[in-house]
């Protein structure tokens, strides 16, 4: 009769135990997934108001306040991302987000005073946000554990 409830016992802290792991790596593969959304959804918002700030930098006879509205108007979803990146990220992404963000702050805000693609403020501008781009998205894959390659996209 031992052996039964020792037997018995032990079958039910081994099913505990295997369905406590199950729900461990479940939580985990949905974090993972959660994350994997929130970055590909900055990432968007990102390319989406820098492809905004480029063709207004091609357009100079947009009038001002025209131009100051239209690039704020692409910015604007990038703002509440970064809010709800800031809380589900680690902080090294995090941090890499954030110096993303201010350089393509710095483009909206150079684009809404009326800078124009021909310039190597501009141009400067440009490669800055270009190199923290690259290291969010190589960060970003390596929380979500995909390697650490990189692509190349030109925006």
């Amino acid at each position: 009769m031992a052996s039964t409830i020792v037997g018995g016992g032990i079958a039910t802290a081994s099913a505990g135990f295997l369905e406590y792991r199950r729900w461990k790596r479940d939580r985990g593969d949905q974090r993972i997934e959660t994350r994997r959304a929130l970055y590909g959804s900055y990432l968007a918002a990102l390319a989406r108001a820098r492809h905004t700030c480029a063709v207004l930098a091609r357009d100079p006879e947009m009038p001002p306040a025209q131009r100051s509205r239209t690039v704020w108007d692409a910015f604007e979803p990038c703002i509440s991302l970064r809010y709800e990146l800031s809380i589900s990220a680690p902080a090294f992404v995090v941090t890499q987000a954030e110096d993303t963000y201010r350089r393509l702050r710095d483009i909206r805000d150079a684009i809404a005073e009326g800078l124009l693609a021909d310039s190597d403020e501009y141009a400067s501008h440009r490669l800055g946000y270009d190199e923290a781009h690259l290291s969010l998205r190589s960060v970003m894959r390596t929380d979500l554990g995909a390697g650490t390659s990189r692509g190349s996209d030109s925006a």
